[in-house]
């Protein structure tokens, strides 16, 4: 799960990320506003973690921004300020969720899991396409009822499609999301994965399509157009 870290305050940024990453989250720090605004508009992330006191451009011109350009990704927005009415406010502008400083990382942890769960569609961590389902839970596999057995590399790559059935994802953004797992990724070797998870699936109702210029898409095959 790929995060954006959004806050100015180097200490507290290097302890959260630590934190986080200790948890098995891929986390990326922007210190600033105007750099956090061009990420979330260029990349791809599960969710942000989002200061409101920022140089550049405030959390709330941020938040702002996002919301007007209907970017998606899940915002939980830091704050020194928890009052009803601040509270309220962010919700009104858009944050999915919020949490007072001094951080509890524990609660942190389960709010950004929450959160990217609501943001998938899959309130229990259950993903499925077609006869292919994913328990993010137990973190197995199933194909038409039976458990799949795949590779850990194989296992990393189709959780991705799967948990972004129906959309493109190219091999740098899957090389993205995998790197601070397996550091010695390659689009190349993304390539060999995503060609034995091919030989895996068969011929049956679920396929990984190429997009050519676009990337990989896991789609039932019924559900093609």
């Amino acid at each position: 799960m790929r995060i954006l870290l959004v806050e100015d305050d180097r200490d507290l940024a290097d302890w959260l990320m630590q934190s986080l990453e200790h948890r098995g989250f891929q986390v990326e720090w922007a210190e600033d506003g105007r750099l956090a605004e061009l990420r979330l508009t260029l990349e791809d992330f599960d969710a942000a973690l989002l200061d409101l006191g920022l140089p550049s451009l405030s959390g709330g011109q941020v938040l702002a921004r996002l919301k007007a350009a209907q970017n998606e990704t899940p915002v939980l927005v830091m704050t020194a300020q928890d009052t009803l009415a601040q509270r309220v406010a962010l919700l009104r502008n858009g944050a999915d969720d919020f949490m007072g400083k001094p951080l509890e990382i524990d609660e942190l942890e389960a709010r950004l899991l929450a959160l990217i769960r609501r943001s998938h569609g899959r309130s229990r961590g259950l993903y499925q396409c077609g006869p292919l389902a994913y328990d993010q839970t137990s973190q197995r596999f199933t194909l038409r009822g039976e458990l799949f057995t795949i590779s850990p590399r194989e296992q990393s790559v189709l959780r991705l499609l799967i948990q972004k059935a129906g959309e493109p994802l190219s091999k740098q953004q899957i090389l993205d999301r995998l790197v601070s797992i397996e550091s010695d990724l390659t689009t190349e070797i993304v390539e060999v994965i995503v060609y034995r998870l091919r030989k895996k699936l068969g011929d049956g109702d679920v396929q990984i399509v190429t997009l050519r210029g676009v990337g990989y898409m896991l789609e039932a095959v019924g559900e093609a157009g």
